[in-house]
């Protein structure tokens, strides 16, 4: 049954169709009957999907509407929210995963009963699940009806907030949420909190009848793909629509902050985000997962996300973590936690004289050492916590007594720098803290320090996760067997506890390690100033022949939209992971003409991999730049902001295509602007017609010019590094001036 209520904007349209927003603008200009806006703004106009859905069949341009896209359009046309709409999403989900023949009955027959019955099948899933606070709500009352609290993201009440305002934690877990470190949580702040309360309360009959139709068409999504598989996809095109709601932390990472807290039963993260963390953690019988943040929503689509994801025992909590702990009596097996930064207002007022500040009280200015405190203080003896760290926490005079006080008494075990790139803010390079619960004082404690810079990667491609994540756990495995580990230059060593308890106690481990060895260091110059002598020559041999003038060329035009609707390419666009781990290809690879460096998020849509002869073009940026896909960058998935155009060989040659595309005055004439950025519309191209022989004949000069260009790349790239390492081996004595 469709919702006549569901609304969808002209972006919703475009991926209805297939086509690019610009063809909705056109469709809108030339034909009178397509559908009148019935919400949104003068600017981003919303309409009726049934309306739309209709002309669009009428038009012959669409046959059916995908189920995925018709579930997220309902979803994100909700009344009450997306938010809103994806608890209740989630809650049935769980309940055709557990209870499959209980929905079945539930369903059959109107909406009226479906919302009637739903409530108490939910009971019998939600309540075993998620404890006995995840009980009934009052029927027939909403729950919104006693709460002041407001989701300023979405202008929409929390269906199942708590009964005081409580100041959220990071809602970290998920792409592009504005740094923490500047930015306050959507829902603000409070003087005071209330006590934390359950995540999830069973929605009521009257609030779910609003949401029947998204939930029957998420239980015809969930049987084709899975209800987990369903909750993902939902969740995950949530986030990437509300980019800047939401802070990141990477799958990579979130992998390695479990595996440094090891193999444990009961784990707990106290800002828990959409549980990036808590997935990461690997599955054990009898587990028990704990997560609370201060945003409802948060709290709860985490609880559904993690009961989905596996048979754990889950527990979560809405509320305040520092101000309104829901988990006093919580003695876990580990903590992982990636922390709201640098907050002035966590409570240091009113929390003066807690209990959990066994290692010294906070400064106003020091919160991160505030929540590692409270993750110590929910240890059991010997448990382990992880937490991601600004790196300012390592070096700031203010926690100078506290870092001297963890170190002392063994609490503070290893501390890891990672790569700029890792995690957002994408600029800093931040630290991971290693701690436990200290179950007796060592006689000669000693504190791991890494330093995984030079795993970097070039540009937004990120770091080199695996490289990171091997230096890591083995530096870590080797310190955690004998407490104590052999010095790796450059890169990791054990340091006695009483060489950092200076005035500072400076932990940032690039000033504790000492430079990579010598001998190493010179050879590797030495290498580097070769095989920069050999690009140099290669350079100078594939420079290009003086140019032959030649009368401006009057040839008939066509173009990359029309190309395609004739089917002489293929042209499809990236961003979505699929089910496998591969390389992925990013706009900035083909700018900088480096590998595939990316990173995309696991997806049930599956991903767009290169072939031979593709020509890939970045949309954003306003370069003029195409990459031909060759046999080593073949199978890489296609990254965001990219098309990828696959030709058909019999009527266009790959080279003669791409280089035609970078003419500035072809890109020019198919660019969009906005205020801050430049936008390039490849179905707007153009190439001339010409013959197959022609197209070869262009072909084989653009594909000479694309070899000097990325010889050229190479050899800039080498000065460059041989540059950085001579003043380097002069300034650390490592090279010696003669």
């Amino acid at each position: 049954m469709q919702d006549n209520a569901t609304e969808v904007t002209a972006a919703g349209i475009a991926r209805l169709a297939g086509v690019g927003r610009a063809a909705v603008s056109n469709w809108r200009r030339r034909h009178a009957d397509f559908p009148k806006p019935v919400g949104g703004t003068e600017t981003s106009p919303a309409f009726a999907l049934t309306e739309v859905e209709a002309w669009l069949r009428k038009q012959g341009k669409l046959a059916e509407v995908p189920l995925r896209e018709r579930v997220w359009q309902q979803l994100a046309g909700h009344p009450e929210g997306p938010l809103t709409a994806l608890v209740h999403t989630g809650c049935v989900l769980l309940l055709i995963h557990e209870r499959p023949t209980v929905w079945l009955d539930v369903s059959a027959g109107s909406d009226e009963r479906l919302a009637a019955m739903l409530p108490g099948a939910l009971e019998q899933v939600l309540a075993p699940r998620f404890g006995a606070a995840a009980g009934l709500a009052n029927p027939g009352v909403k729950a919104v009806a006693s709460d002041p609290a407001v989701n300023t993201s979405t202008g929409q009440r929390s269906v199942n907030a708590p009964t005081a305002v409580h100041t959220p934690s990071a809602a970290h877990d998920d792409p592009g949420a504005p740094p923490a470190h500047s930015t306050p949580t959507p829902t603000g702040h409070s003087a005071s909190a209330g006590p934390a309360a359950s995540a999830l309360r069973t929605p009521s009959g009257p609030q779910l009848l609003p949401s029947a139709p998204l939930l029957r068409g998420a239980a015809e999504l969930a049987a084709e793909v899975g209800a987990r598989q369903a909750y993902e996809f939902l969740l995950g095109r949530h986030l990437d629509a509300n980019p800047r709601q939401y802070t990141l932390t990477p799958a990579e990472l979130a992998r390695l902050m479990a595996d440094l807290a090891g193999p444990a039963r009961s784990v707990l993260d106290p800002a828990c985000g959409t549980g990036a963390l808590l997935r990461a953690v690997d599955a054990r019988p009898g587990q028990e997962l704990y997560a609370q943040d201060g945003a409802p929503h948060l709290a709860a689509l985490t609880a559904l996300r993690l009961a989905l994801h596996s048979r754990a025992a889950v527990r979560g909590a809405a509320g305040d973590t520092l101000r309104a702990d829901a988990y006093p009596e919580l003695r876990a097996d580990a903590v992982l936690c990636h922390p709201p930064f640098n907050e002035r207002n966590w409570g240091h007022d009113e929390l003066a004289y807690d209990p959990r500040w066994e290692y010294g009280f906070p400064a106003r200015t020091e919160s991160e050492l505030a929540w590692v405190q409270h993750a110590l203080a929910r240890l059991a003896d010997g448990g382990t916590a992880v937490l991601l760290m600004p790196p300012a926490a390592a070096s700031r005079r203010s926690g100078r007594r506290i870092r001297a006080d963890l170190l002392r008494r063994g609490a503070l075990r290893a501390v890891v720098a990672l790569p700029v790139g890792a995690a957002p803010p994408y600029n800093i390079p931040l630290h991971v803290w290693v701690l436990r619960r200290p179950d007796r004082t060592p006689a000669a404690p000693e504190v791991l320090l890494v330093d995984t810079g030079r795993f970097a990667g070039e540009g937004r491609g990120g770091p080199d996760w695996e490289a990171v994540r091997e230096a890591v756990l083995d530096a870590w495995r080797g310190f955690a067997r004998g407490g104590r580990l052999e010095e790796r230059p450059g890169l990791a060593r054990s340091v006695p506890v009483i060489e950092l308890l200076d005035d500072d106690v400076d932990l940032a481990p690039a000033r504790h390690l000492p430079p990579p060895a010598v001998a190493d260091g010179a050879e590797q110059l030495t290498a580097v100033r070769d095989r920069l002598g050999a690009t140099l020559r290669l350079t100078a041999d594939l420079t290009p022949p003086p140019a032959d003038p030649a009368p401006p060329a009057r040839w008939p035009l066509t173009t990359v939209g029309e190309l395609a609707r004739g089917g002489a390419l293929v042209l499809r666009t990236g961003g979505n992971g699929g089910h496998a781990r591969v390389p992925v290809l990013t706009d900035h690879d083909v700018l900088a003409a480096t590998a595939p460096s990316g990173t995309l998020p696991e997806s049930e849509e599956e991903a767009v991999l290169t072939e031979p002869g593709d020509v890939v073009v970045p949309v954003l940026g306003g370069g003029s730049v195409t990459r031909v896909i060759d046999d080593v960058t073949a199978g890489a998935a296609l990254g965001r902001s990219l098309v990828l155009l696959r030709p058909d060989r019999t009527a266009l040659d790959p080279w003669f295509l791409a280089g035609f595309l970078r003419g500035t005055a072809n890109n020019r004439q198919a660019s969009s602007y906005a205020s801050t950025a430049t936008r390039l519309d490849v179905r707007r191209l153009q190439l001339p017609r010409l013959p197959l022989d022609e197209q070869r004949r262009y072909g084989a000069r653009f594909r000479a010019l694309d070899e000097f260009e990325r010889a050229l790349r190479l050899a800039s790239r080498l000065g460059e590094q041989l540059v950085r390492g001579m003043y380097d081996g002069l300034t650390d004595g490592t090279v010696a001036p003669d």
